[in-house]
Formats: structure tokens, sequence, C-alpha cells
């Protein structure tokens, strides 16, 4: 579980570390607040990959072997190297599902699940891929994760507007490359 009270007296610190007043008034509050979010926005740190498939795992049973691609979920992480922010995140997941279906609302709460932990956007995306296995027994999925990142966009070389996709890609994916391209046109990355 998430500590707030370390995270309190930790913010606290590095607010006086920065040469400022933690007992003035604009700040005085800070430490709870950021405590606060911190227990928002790392969520997903409580979960292992298997408890989010358990907890998400809605599927119904079906024969469809069709592909199924769920594109442009949006959400945001914390890079672990510099705890900045990773935004304008999109994930795109295709899958061929293997006797059962997962509820099109679950991949968005995996993902935004899988996002709130201290993360590398190839972990990102190989989570999720590993989640989707778990919940739908299926080996074929393909996960591509778009972002920009403050550590990169906002401070060191600021390249404003700079973007990192990756490909996580499992099973059939992996093997059959008219496939593979036929998720990445249904992705519109073709």
């Amino acid at each position: 579980m998430i500590d707030t009270e370390r995270i309190e007296k930790a913010v606290k610190e590095i607010i006086e570390a920065l040469g400022d007043d933690p007992n003035r008034e604009g700040l005085i509050e800070t430490p709870k607040r950021v405590a606060k979010m911190y227990n928002e926005v790392f969520e997903g740190m409580n979960y292992t990959n298997a408890e989010i498939a358990d907890k998400f795992c809605k599927c119904f049973d079906t024969d469809n072997n069709d592909l199924v691609v769920v594109q442009d979920i949006p959400i945001f992480s914390y890079c672990e190297h510099h705890l900045a922010l990773m935004y304008n995140m999109t994930v795109s997941i295709a899958y061929i599902p293997d006797g059962k279906v997962l509820g099109l609302s679950k991949f968005a709460r995996i993902a935004d699940m899988v996002g709130k932990r201290l993360q590398l956007q190839e972990r990102i995306g190989s989570d999720i891929a590993e989640i989707v296995q778990m919940a739908t027994g299926s080996n074929d999925v393909l996960v591509v994760v778009e972002g920009e990142h403050s550590c990169m966009t906002a401070r060191g070389i600021k390249s404003r507007g700079a973007k990192t996709r990756t490909a996580t890609i499992r099973g059939e994916f992996n093997d059959n490359v008219e496939l593979r391209k036929e998720a990445y046109s249904l992705m519109n990355l073709d």
C-alpha cells in the first residue's frame, strides 16, 4: 500500500531542499495534496499484473476468432527515471480471441491501471500484453503505446513534440507478418 504519511514528510523535505518554506501559506497543504495525488496516480502499484487481470477479467464465451482492435485509449504515466510525467499517451490493443472475448471497456481499465505505476513506456506495453493474455487466455496480443515524455520535452534536450512509439508483439502477431500488418492498418499505423 502507498504510505501517504511518508510521502507527506518527503515532500516537505523536498520543499525545504529547494530553499522554500513549507510552512508558508501557498505550500502548507502541498505535502498533503501531493500525497493524496500520488495515492491516486500510482494506484496501479498496489496490484500485480495477475491481480489486475483477475480484477478486470470480464469475459464472454465465443467461438469467434476474428481480430479485435481497441485503439487510442488515453492514459498517462510517470517515468521511473525522473518521476516525470509521460503524457498525450495512447494505447492500442489487438488480440485474437481464444474461446472468450473481453468486455471492451476492460481494455481501457487495464491500460489505465498499468499506467498508474512508475513505468517505462516499453514496460507499459509489456504489462498490458501480459494482462490481456491472462484475462483472455489468448497468446496472440499486440500493444502499441505512443506518448510524449516530459523528461525529454520539458527538461534536458527540451525536444517539444517528440513522440515515442513502442510495440509489444506476442504470439501469432510475432510469427505472422501479414496479420501484424492488418492490425497496424486497423490501428491506422500503416
